[in-house]
């Protein structure tokens, strides 16, 4: 059985939005919620060995993947009634500080939420609280096919 597309309402706690992710990327990497709002998410993610790039970085997909899950669970809670889900089409991010140890946060703010496209913006900053990424994705919202007459 796939994940549905829509949070219920009332709207998720973090807790909720923590487990969403259990037994898929968000979980494995180990993203944790700690905000949940219409249109202001804000998570975390402990740096460990195994998200680092050779180089003993944090690597940028790391990064990517905790900034586009916060945006990508916003997007989920501001769903329109009817639609069947969300897709990406475009992401965008800039990188400018990494982190070896810590706990890396991101903090997503919906910039538009239509019926057919939603844009969020998000902030990754470190350890040390200084910005490390800007991030900013654009999502399109799918609805149910209709079904051909007399299919």
């Amino acid at each position: 059985m796939s994940a549905p597309d829509h949070f219920p309402t009332p709207l998720p706690t973090p807790e909720a939005l923590t487990a969403f992710g259990a037994g898929r990327l968000p979980g494995l990497i180990g993203i944790r919620f700690t905000h949940a709002g219409p249109g202001l998410l804000r998570s975390e993610l402990t740096v460990r060995p195994e998200l680092l790039a050779p180089n003993g970085f944090l690597h940028a997909a790391s990064v990517v993947a905790l900034a586009d899950t916060t945006c990508g669970y916003g997007t989920r809670m501001l769903l329109p009634a009817d639609a069947s889900g969300f897709t990406t089409i475009e992401l965008k991010s800039n990188h400018l500080g990494t982190a070896r140890e810590g706990t890396v946060t991101c903090e997503a703010r919906k910039v538009h939420a239509g019926r057919t496209t939603q844009v969020w913006d998000a902030e990754v900053s470190g350890p040390d609280g200084r910005l490390m990424a800007l991030f900013r994705c654009t999502q399109a919202v799918l609805y149910p096919r209709p079904v051909p007459a007399g299919g």
